[in-house]
């Protein structure tokens, strides 16, 4: 390992060599080279560079992150994952996330084979979705989709 900073060149291709295994945001980039850079100036010239030949972009990794975690989790576990990894509040609001009931009935049907039969297992239900990150009345259309005795607010 080399005792000196990169070079703007060599931090630039360590920039690239990121970005091509994923996309990253713009503070996690930054985040990743700090160490190696010799100055923040430089840093920050390496970075805005890439944004500006558009090799760099908080909205593509906002949409690719909101993407590969939908599998799993709601709309507020997404957009609190967003925001943790340094991505803007306007750049998080602007991501789409349609299908919220469908992701979360998709997910109970393969984490539950069979109806839920009692209150207490409806509610485990719940409770597991809502840890997903998936709205009340998110919770309530899927648990009534996947076929789970009435769901009601007593």
């Amino acid at each position: 390992m080399k005792d000196q900073p990169d070079t703007p060149a060599e931090l630039k291709a360590r920039a690239l060599r990121y970005l091509v295994r994923r996309e990253h945001s713009r503070a996690e980039l930054v985040r990743k080279l700090a160490p190696h850079a010799e100055s923040e100036a430089a840093l920050n010239a390496v970075v805005d560079l890439l944004q500006s030949k558009k090799q760099l972009s908080d909205e593509r990794f906002a949409e690719e992150r909101a993407r590969s975690l939908s599998r799993k989790y709601g709309a507020a576990k997404i957009r609190q994952d967003l925001k943790e990894r340094g991505v803007a509040d306007d750049v998080v609001e602007r991501v789409p996330l349609e299908g919220e009931l469908e992701r979360a009935k998709a997910i109970l049907q393969r984490k539950y084979r069979e109806p839920a039969a009692t209150r207490e297992e409806q509610a485990r239900r719940a409770r597991f979705l809502q840890s997903r990150g998936f709205s009340y009345d998110t919770i309530r259309g899927a648990l009534a989709l996947s076929g789970s005795t009435k769901f009601s607010d007593e």
